[in-house]
């Protein structure tokens, strides 16, 4: 016997009891302060990641793998969003600098949620 695999599910069909994201105090779409932090913790713990493998060179290979690709995105991808970030901070009345700094720290889950998590 063999069943079909839905890949895709109807545009049009209702959330799930638990699968969707909006909750009953916040509007559609916003995220709540709880998940902007978990947001967050998620570059802080690349960043430290990185501290661990500068410190003590990992010896096992996909750890060195993983090392290398976590320079590119911390360090390369995240310079490349400071140009988006300091105009979003801008727009809210903070400044060029601090914009840098924390987009270099946490990237996108910084300034796509400012303001965001404050309800």
């Amino acid at each position: 016997m063999t069943r079909s695999l839905r890949l895709v599910p109807d545009p049009v069909s209702e959330p799930r009891h638990g699968r969707h994201r909006a909750s009953a105090d916040t509007p559609a779409g916003v995220p709540n302060r709880s998940t902007v932090l978990a947001l967050r913790s998620i570059p802080v713990i690349g960043w430290i990641f990185l501290i661990v493998g500068v410190v003590r060179p990992f010896r096992a290979r996909w750890l060195r793998v993983a090392f290398w690709i976590d320079v590119v995105l911390s360090v390369g991808v995240h310079a490349a969003q400071i140009p988006a970030a300091r105009k979003v901070a801008a727009e809210r009345g903070i400044s060029g600098r601090r914009a840098a700094v924390m987009t270099m720290l946490l990237g996108a889950t910084w300034w796509r949620t400012l303001g965001e998590g404050r309800q």
